[in-house]
């Protein structure tokens, strides 16, 4: 779990850093608006941005139910950031899977990657998929419904 907020910690920690240093010289306006975008920063690549995970196990039998797509992705990976993004709302209609905190998960991943950890992998109808094409998945969320 931890290892998933190392980049956004890493990200506050030197925003935090320069932006002191900027306050010594006395730049009080430029110190705010880099610590700021540090802030965003982290915000951007912690796990917050992303649906709520769930594990391996678990989004299987829900896809397998409801038969909507299984993404798996980690945190600071900025082709899952990618596809999140330009999922948009519809992001929500996915079982999203966190490699990082679900060893079945990371499993499933290597599995399908040749015994790499390659994120985003997108299973559909129980076929893998590795960083397809955002617009694609969207596609296949249409045709899921």
């Amino acid at each position: 779990m931890t290892r998933a907020w190392i980049l956004p910690m890493l990200f506050v920690l030197c925003g935090s850093v320069i932006a002191t240093e900027m306050i010594f010289q006395g730049r009080f306006g430029a110190a705010a608006a880099l610590l700021v975008v540090f802030v965003l920063l982290a915000g951007v690549n912690s796990p917050l941005v992303f649906p709520r995970s769930i594990g391996a196990l678990e989004a299987e039998h829900r896809s397998a139910v409801d038969g909507r797509p299984i993404v798996f992705w980690r945190s600071g990976c900025q082709y899952c950031l990618r596809l999140r993004i330009r999922l948009g709302r519809s992001a929500h209609q996915m079982h999203w899977v966190d490699i990082w905190r679900d060893p079945a998960g990371a499993a499933a991943v290597r599995a399908a990657n040749d015994g790499n950890e390659t994120v985003p992998t997108v299973v559909v109808a129980g076929r893998p998929y590795t960083n397809p094409d955002p617009a694609w998945v969207r596609e296949q969320l249409s045709a899921s419904a």
